[in-house]
């Protein structure tokens, strides 16, 4: 009959075999994997509660806007879902450090044979318990909290890279959809003055020479249409790669962006702004937790120095005598007192503390070049809105009435009308260096400074650096 210890300890096994994780296997199928890519669709319904989360003070209406775009990149962006899971990873990792050290167990047996003994036999086992302790145990975990931290950095440097991405993208797309009406405005005007060009070569009141300049400059008109109908495919083709879905996912017909052409006056960066946004970059506090993690692997080495100590407690059936006995054991350091470690240690942190100035140093020159650059964008665009765009539309007029009254015929007044829509293309040109300078300084100041993202929450802000 079996004994009620005996059933006691058998269900005790059974109890940690079942407590035991299992392995579960998850292979992966790289077409499957590949053709679900290539068929993602938009989930509007999880791109606007991503909205009402970052921003719940803004109106719920689905507009297609850059708070949207941004909502989109959280919820739909491959390395958005990568940076979130490389923090999961971490907090795992960092709980699993908190545990305490693996135990050894050591099983021992002998045999003599000696019949001056009740038994010829000695069964034993010890159990080795580290103790986890003092310098050691801090410096791991300080590690392990500082590989936390780090991930977040890195998550909140992921979201805004792909953000400032999917915003010049947005400005190429805007841009791109004006070039494209300009130019098939300058295409139908060249396309009249290459037909009246030829009407008067016919009358003999112009040479071939005329009539191949008119062709030259309608051919010009064709591949800036061209360029600009390409540029507008390819922001269309970015934005929806961003967010990784295929192109045809997104309907690029109804992006919204408010006062795109508007140019307000730009407005400086006091000391305290550049100090708070410098500190507030999220690759600034990566590299200052970089130093933190490198100042706690200092304080992990130096803490070597004293030996480790582990207890064994074990148990001794020595042929009918029982025994308890209790061990001490030190692990000793290394003969140089852990020195050269200690030196390599100290000097991977000073390593850090120069990286941690090189990264603030340059936050403070990329806010510097920015704001140089959106100062002269800013004083470009306004020259040409307020003395190149004012001429060229004068010009016009006074061709356009000289016209009526038979001053001159359409292929000189074509040459004055070209002349305007060169001046809008310029004005483009412009329009468009302002706002990749505005975007290159929010991403200086890892900041939006205008539009609906202004309304997103300090909580949402904050994740984002």
């Amino acid at each position: 009959m079996t004994s009620p210890k005996t059933l006691l300890s058998i269900a005790v096994l059974l109890l940690a075999l079942t407590a035991c994780a299992h392995y579960e296997a998850r292979p992966v199928e790289l077409s499957a994997l590949a053709k679900s890519q290539a068929t993602r669709t938009l989930d509007t319904n999880t791109v606007m509660a991503m909205r009402s989360r970052i921003a719940p003070e803004t109106r719920p209406e689905v507009e297609q806007d850059r708070l949207w775009l941004l909502a989109a990149i959280l919820s739909h962006n491959p390395k958005v879902a990568s940076a979130k899971a490389t923090i999961a990873t971490a907090e795992v990792q960092a709980k699993a450090e908190r545990h305490i050290a693996s135990p050894t167990l050591t099983l021992t047996g002998e045999y003599a044979n000696d019949p001056a003994t009740k038994s010829p036999w000695l069964i034993g086992g010890a159990v080795d318990l580290p103790l986890d302790m003092r310098g050691r145990r801090s410096a791991r975990l300080r590690s392990a909290d500082l590989a936390v931290l780090i991930a977040r950095y890195d998550f909140a440097e992921v979201v805004w890279a792909e953000r400032m991405a999917a915003r010049r993208a947005l400005i190429d797309h805007f841009i791109a959809e004006r070039r494209i009406a300009t130019d098939l405005e300058m295409l139908s005007l060249r396309d009249r003055q290459l037909a009246a060009a030829g009407r008067r070569l016919k009358s003999g009141a112009a040479s071939n020479v005329e009539l191949e300049q008119v062709r030259i400059a309608r051919e010009a008109a064709a591949r800036d249409l061209a360029q600009a109908q390409g540029q507008s495919v390819q922001s269309s083709v970015a934005i929806a790669s961003i967010l990784g879905l295929p192109a045809n996912a997104i309907d690029q017909n109804h992006w919204i962006w408010a006062d795109f052409e508007a140019a307000p006056a730009p407005d400086g960066v006091d000391q305290g702004a550049r100090i708070a946004a410098v500190t507030g970059r999220a690759d600034v506090l990566k590299a200052l937790a970089d130093y933190d993690r490198a100042d706690a692997a200092y304080r992990g080495e130096i803490a070597k120095q004293v030996p480790a100590l582990t207890l064994s407690p074990g148990y001794t059936w020595e042929r009918g005598l029982v025994k308890l006995p209790l061990s001490v054991g030190l692990s000793l350091p290394p003969l140089d007192l852990n020195h050269h470690a200690i030196v390599a240690a100290k000097q991977a942190r000073e390593e850090a503390g120069k990286k941690l100035e090189v990264v603030v140093a340059a936050a403070n020159g990329a806010i510097d070049a920015a704001l140089a650059e959106r100062d002269h964008a800013w004083e470009a665009l306004r020259a040409l809105r307020e003395h190149d765009l004012p001429v060229a539309q004068a010009a016009a007029r006074r061709a356009d009435d000289r016209l009526r009254l038979g001053g001159i015929d359409r292929v000189i007044w074509a040459d004055a009308q070209g002349a305007l829509l060169d001046a809008r293309g310029r004005e483009l040109d412009a329009l468009a260096r302002l706002h990749v300078a505005e975007a290159a300084l929010e991403d200086a100041l890892r900041e939006p400074l205008e539009g609906p993202e202004t309304g997103m929450t300090v909580s949402a802000l904050e994740a984002m650096k």
